[in-house]
């Protein structure tokens, strides 16, 4: 299951029916959980926790110190959840004692060719982060969101659950839930409508949804105006009350 020519370091913890491909270096303080497949040439650099079910293709580079000048070689990790897809050559780094010393990959997310992963970032689970798709340090990413290719996120931004950006979208505020995004700078253009009737939510929280979006981005008046309308659908739809909950948590500003 181990290819004669990787490299694994003696302290590494790697379940027994782990396959490794080719010329792939696994480092100390690793540990891989069962049934993960990871391909040639891959580099995964401790301390990395990496769970089951995983898939890694060749010249992916996992583990490795953050790319921030503040880091001088402190302990920090990666964490790694279930059932992820890791394609060519993406990148993720371990955290900073800046922030929490992690970064954290939830389940069932994929991450295309490219990708990068930055210190501290906070991913959710059912992502699909499209080719060079980078998040810089300190972003999180909620629960099945869609980055387009080449979206790119400034540290310290948040992008709700359900939010899709557009091709080659420039981030630098919060994306709130369910909003569609694109464009450099990125400006809101509506909701991911077809992104939520494939995940099977019924018509009267999508028709409240764009209802939210109608009236945070296209009506007139102060934002304490807007919110006291939006609280009313949120009283109605727990998917509303969400976006005013995500809003209300906002230290960057959001897309509009």
């Amino acid at each position: 299951m181990i290819h004669e020519t990787a490299i694994i370091d003696e302290s590494a913890v790697i379940a027994s029916d782990v396959q490794i491909g080719p010329y792939t270096v696994i480092g100390a303080d690793v540990e891989i959980g069962a049934g993960t497949v990871i391909g040639p040439h891959v580099v995964i650099k401790g301390s990395t926790q990496i769970g089951k079910d995983n898939r890694i293709f060749q010249f992916a580079s996992i583990g490795e110190d953050p790319q921030d000048l503040k880091f001088h070689g402190e302990q920090s990790r990666l964490i790694i959840g279930d059932r992820n897809t890791i394609r060519e050559c993406v990148t993720m780094h371990r955290g900073t004692e800046e922030d929490s010393s992690l970064t954290q990959i939830g389940n069932d997310n994929l991450f295309m060719a490219y990708v990068h992963i930055a210190h501290d970032c906070v991913i959710g689970n059912n992502i699909i982060f499209a080719n060079n798709a980078t998040l810089a340090g300190h972003v999180i990413v909620g629960d099945y969101a869609i980055l387009g290719g080449f979206t790119a996120v400034h540290q310290f931004t948040r992008l709700g659950p359900y939010c899709f950006t557009g091709f080659a979208t420039a981030l630098d505020r919060d994306v709130l839930p369910y909003f569609t995004v694109a464009g450099n700078r990125a400006r809101a253009r509506g909701i991911n409508k077809e992104g939520l009737v494939r995940k099977g939510f019924k018509s009267e929280t999508i028709r409240a949804l764009q209802d939210t979006y109608k009236i945070l981005v296209k009506s007139k008046g102060t934002l304490k105006e807007k919110l006291e309308r939006v609280n009313e659908l949120a009283a109605v739809h727990p998917e509303v009350r969400q976006v005013t909950d995500f809003l209300d948590k906002s230290e960057r500003g959001w897309t509009r």
